[in-house]
């Protein structure tokens, strides 16, 4: 097990009451960090106060989007126990966007150990009320000092932590999402599998448009034909057409997401018949038209599991379920929450327990 230089904070935070939380906008009394350099490697690695750090204005990550991130929780679950969820997949999916925008590999066990240090020392703001978690934000960006396109020589690897309630304001309750077959997010050969911040800077233009329509988010169509569903911007999307739960496939302009991974698992567990196909948009609207549309709802990290009450689509609005959370969307977010927090058996190791080294005073 690793062990990291911690400098303590001189002027430590009170974390905020669990009932006033919402999602990142409030962060803990310290972070990790590390830097590489080209022919040094990775090196470095500390933990120190959260704290502003500075760019050069030529920084290239300000310039060229060289950056990529992740996001998962921890979890206070009612024995006291905080645990961590699926950390090890997290940290191999912030590889494989390192991968893709040409970002040095990390050794994945010092990415965990990286969590988990940086949770001992902060976890007093691991909140405790059902519903809420503490955020993990691992990042990194290119800092080489140039102008000109190639990728950086060297590189900062941080991790932040925010104490989050709901991700949206409806929390548990459906959400509204807009389909949109006039602006692209991602294209096969592009980023789109890749967690880098250009891929949410290309949704923020019909996220806003859907939002001053009365819808919660959007629901990308592929890039060439703008007929098959992609993945809505905050999460992968799933639904329930007769007796068949349907989820786009990773075909590289969508994220693998970890949260979907996990829904997959348990339903075909629990021996639902689940396929990871093609679905036009077409075919959506006609299941709604003749009564086979059964459930829609999102998978993510910041969600959970996200139930779709409502989907606009060329001026019509679709409801589903009669705007309520489906059977099936219900039993998965509660399988889900139980193995997060303890209270449900977890069968496949995805919640690991943070260690018993004593948080900072």
């Amino acid at each position: 097990m690793a062990e990291f230089p911690i400098t303590l904070t001189t002027t430590p935070k009170q974390p905020p009451a669990d009932d006033t939380l919402r999602f990142g906008n409030v962060f803990t009394d310290h972070m990790f960090m590390m830097e590489y350099d080209d022919g040094r490697g990775w090196h470095n690695p500390r933990i120190v106060p959260y704290a502003p750090f500075s760019l050069d204005p030529a920084c290239c990550v300000l310039h060229y989007a060289q950056a990529v991130f992740d996001g998962l929780k921890a979890f206070r679950g009612p024995d006291g126990r905080i645990r961590i969820f699926r950390g090890p997949d997290h940290a191999a999916r912030l590889n494989r966007s390192s991968e893709r925008l040409c970002i040095p590999q990390i050794d994945p066990e010092l990415i965990e150990e990286s969590f988990r240090a940086l949770i001992e020392v902060d976890q007093r703001w691991v909140p405790a009320k059902p519903g809420t978690a503490l955020y993990i934000r691992p990042t990194i960006i290119a800092t080489e000092t140039f102008l000109g396109v190639h990728p950086s020589h060297s590189y900062l690897y941080y991790v932040i932590l925010s104490p989050v309630g709901a991700y949206y304001a409806e929390g548990m309750n459906p959400v509204k999402i807009l389909a949109t077959d006039t602006h692209v997010r991602a294209v096969q050969g592009g980023l789109g599998a890749a967690k880098t911040a250009g891929n949410y800077a290309a949704s923020l233009y019909g996220a806003e448009e859907a939002q001053k329509a009365g819808f919660t988010q959007v629901l990308w169509l592929d890039g060439v034909e703008h007929r098959y569903l992609d993945e809505v911007g905050t999460m992968n999307i799933m639904l329930k057409i007769g007796d068949e739960v349907i989820t786009p496939p990773l075909n590289g302009a969508i994220l693998a997401g970890i949260t979907r991974e996990s829904t997959l698992r348990l339903m075909r567990d629990w021996g639902l018949r689940v396929s990871e196909r093609q679905v036009a948009i077409d075919e959506v609207v006609a299941a709604s038209q003749n009564g086979t549309l059964a459930e829609m709802w999102g998978t993510g990290t910041a969600a959970v599991v996200s139930p779709v009450g409502e989907l606009g689509y060329k001026g019509e609005r679709i409801v589903i379920n009669g705007g309520k959370t489906g059977a099936l969307t219900q039993r998965l977010y509660d399988a889900i929450v139980g193995i997060q927090y303890g209270t449900l058996p977890d069968p496949y190791g995805w919640a690991r327990p943070l260690g018993n080294r004593q948080a900072a005073a």
